[in-house]
């Protein structure tokens, strides 16, 4: 089969998978929802290639539920929460995260594994903010009493946020990979990587020879996703950078609702700096390395054995 250099496959209308036999907690309501979504029928042309645009940013919307909830809670209890509230704003923002991450495990909307790697982000996340916050990097400007610290609870669950979008667009959007290295490599950078977040206090700061690492080791990596109908891919490298520009505009919203800001932001709100974004790039590398271990990468070939079996690909999501 031949691939289109614009990142398509050439293989055309191949038949939606409508397989759900899939252990029960690794289902979500929106599998009823996608499979009708992706049985409806648009006229070929134009209107098809809309209607698979529409379709990618409803998943995508989909896969960001927790963040976009959590985000949206920043903003908004900055903007109306009372001054003289009997509970500080940052312990108002940990119960209501914990209460959102709950109700979507009740409700089916995220699965068991998702909210196990929201918990292991939670602890990876904490140790950071612990050991930044002491040494100034960012801080809390608000008094709360759900705190390790100078670190609010809440703070855990942003980089679950992260955790979560990333478990979940995997699966919504069945990730497969081209030229996906060896799973002990991978880990390996980034168990360094994150040691560096810490020891580049007192030791050499050596991102860019991380950086240089991970280009050369994901340089010819591709990522194949499925929106509808046709196997899409992109450069794995472009997609982690896409994500981490998004949270870096996400950062921009957070600090100006004082979730936390940095030091150059005690006198007034201003844009996060742009060397903050290869900060994001580093820890979406750490964070994706730690879902693979869940999801586990799997070839594009194992796709076209699927469809030898099924019928056609999907995912359970």
């Amino acid at each position: 089969m031949q691939r289109c250099k614009y990142g398509r496959s050439s293989r055309r209308h191949r038949p939606l998978r409508h397989d759900f036999a899939v252990t029960r907690g690794s289902q979500t309501r929106f599998a009823a929802i996608r499979a009708r979504l992706e049985a409806f029928e648009p006229r070929p042309g134009w209107r098809a290639w809309l209607y698979e645009f529409l379709l990618f940013g409803f998943k995508q919307g989909w896969a960001c539920l927790f963040g976009g909830l959590l985000l949206g809670l920043l903003v908004a209890t900055h903007l109306f929460y009372p001054a003289q509230a009997p509970l500080a704003r940052y312990d108002f923002l940990a119960l209501a995260a914990l209460t959102i991450q709950i109700a979507m495990l009740v409700l089916r909307l995220e699965t068991m594994d998702e909210a196990k790697v929201i918990l292991a982000f939670h602890v990876v996340g904490t140790v950071m903010e612990l050991f930044k916050t002491a040494h100034g990097s960012w801080e809390y400007p608000e008094a709360n009493m759900l705190r390790i610290g100078g670190v609010p609870l809440f703070s855990g669950f942003m980089y679950a946020a992260v955790g979560s979008y990333i478990a979940r667009v995997w699966r919504i959007f069945d990730f497969r990979f081209t030229g996906y290295p060896a799973e002990a490599v991978s880990v390996a950078l980034a168990v360094t990587i994150y040691v560096n977040f810490f020891a580049h206090h007192w030791l050499p700061d050596i991102r860019l020879g991380l950086f240089a690492v991970l280009g050369a080791l994901f340089l010819r990596t591709r990522i194949w996703f499925r929106v509808w109908r046709e196997d899409r891919w992109m450069p794995l490298l472009l997609g982690w950078f896409l994500v981490a520009l998004f949270i870096w505009f996400a950062e921009n919203l957070a600090t100006f609702s004082q979730a936390w800001i940095y030091p150059s932001q005690r006198n007034g709100w201003t844009m996060v700096h742009w060397s903050k974004l290869g900060a994001w790039y580093l820890l979406m590398y750490i964070s994706f390395v730690l879902v693979a271990l869940v999801h586990r990468p799997r070839s594009r070939e194992s796709r076209a054995v699927s469809y030898g079996t099924t019928g056609g690909v999907g995912s359970q999501s």
